[in-house]
């Protein structure tokens, strides 16, 4: 049996082990996605220009806590940056799943215009900034960015059109001018304060490098994934369990911190290296973070109905999101549905017991504890996994 053979082998068992549930559970994840977007778009308006608030209920004190320095704007004040891009990335999910030419409406009359309030094309190259350009300057994050490139880049290939590809490739250039020499290479977190190179902004610079490969032909983009993928993996890769650490500072010192993003990130970058290439090497990376991930990111838990599934630990929901992108990226090259119930099961004990009156969901996926003022990106990170599941009819 050839290799090609025995890849289509497994990924044919792994479709007839999820056969049994795809249908209606695929319908219900729609439904769930749908109705958390619906609640977004009612509860986290800022009123005009396109724009969301941070949290609902609105909080006028809210500090972001994900900067590189104090939060400083006073008055009035919208979304930063990240969770409004995370909404974005709930809207693709949709349109892939369901073709709906809503989204692609969506995108055009309310995703895109918001996003154009944070874009500088002041400083060069241009790109967008950490928050609306119309309250000033304000730091420009190459992970930020990273992420907005491949929602753009996942845009054009869903819709063909130009214009998203072109702005795609637009923020890769900010992105990619974040590299330099230093440490032997790698890509900074932030333009304003060089201080560290971070899993975050390379993982997914990666991934971003073999998407817009995929979508133009140019070897220049996969060269370029490969060289990120092995600067990440030599500088920052814990080699006693295959998990990301999250930076290295400028003197070499590693921040040991793991998050569930960074590692989801290589994942799915080595997963896209095996699918590109053919070579097992990378599709043995890929499986040894995704079992290792689970081992350490989960815990055994019992839900209150009695059921004893891993339950992810307090690690935030949209890092949970992004991992499950590296588990989607895997699950379509071997086939292997157990992580993909993981996931499932998760979900399910969210919308059974995390979430709320208003439809909106907290960090805590015990429910031990209750967020006080929901995080936009908390509720958008979850429209993506459930329109992604919702794939699997």
């Amino acid at each position: 049996m050839s290799n090609k053979t025995k890849l289509a082998f497994v990924t044919l068992v792994g479709f007839l082990v999820l056969s049994g549930f795809r249908g209606k559970s695929a319908e219900k994840d729609l439904i769930r996605a749908k109705a958390t977007l619906q609640q977004i778009f009612s509860l986290y308006g800022a009123g005009h220009h396109r724009l969301l608030n941070e949290t609902y209920p609105y909080k006028q004190d809210n500090k972001a806590s994900y900067l590189t320095g104090d939060d400083t704007l006073t008055g009035r004040r919208v979304a930063y940056l990240w969770p409004t891009s995370g909404v974005f990335s709930g809207v693709n999910a949709l349109l892939k799943t369901t073709g709906d030419k809503h989204y692609r409406q969506l995108l055009e009359t309310d995703i895109l215009p918001g996003l154009d309030q944070y874009f500088d094309s002041i400083r060069k190259p241009a790109c967008y900034q950490s928050y609306i350009t119309s309250a000033g300057k304000s730091d420009r994050f190459y992970d930020d960015n990273v992420w907005l490139a491949l929602d753009f880049c996942e845009s054009y290939m869903l819709t063909k059109k130009p214009e998203y590809l072109k702005k795609s490739i637009e923020t890769w250039q900010f992105v990619l001018s974040g590299w330099d020499e230093q440490l032997g290479g790698g890509i900074y977190w932030c333009e304003q304060k060089k201080q560290s190179k971070n899993t975050c902004s390379n993982a997914p610079a990666s991934v971003l490098a073999f998407k817009l490969f995929e979508a133009t032909k140019d070897s220049a983009y996969f060269n370029w994934g490969l060289r990120i993928y092995n600067w990440t993996k030599a500088n920052l890769q814990d080699s006693t369990d295959y998990l990301y650490f999250d930076n290295k500072n400028l003197s070499g010192k590693i921040g040991r911190a793991k998050y569930t993003y960074n590692s989801g990130q290589m994942l799915q970058a080595a997963a896209m290296i095996y699918k590109l290439t053919g070579k097992k090497a990378y599709l043995k990376d890929a499986q040894n973070i995704a079992r290792s991930a689970i081992n350490y990111f989960t815990e055994e838990f019992a839900t209150a109905e009695g059921k004893k599934i891993r339950l992810f630990k307090n690690t935030g929901n949209w890092f949970n999101a992004i991992l499950f992108r590296g588990y989607m990226e895997l699950y379509r090259l071997d086939g292997n549905a157990e992580y993909l119930g993981i996931f499932r099961d998760n979900m399910d004990q969210l919308w059974s017991h995390i979430r709320d009156k208003n439809g909106l969901f907290s960090k805590d996926w015990k429910g031990q504890k209750d967020d006080q003022y929901k995080w936009l990106l908390d509720q958008a990170s979850l429209v993506e996994i459930w329109g992604t599941l919702a794939e699997m009819k």
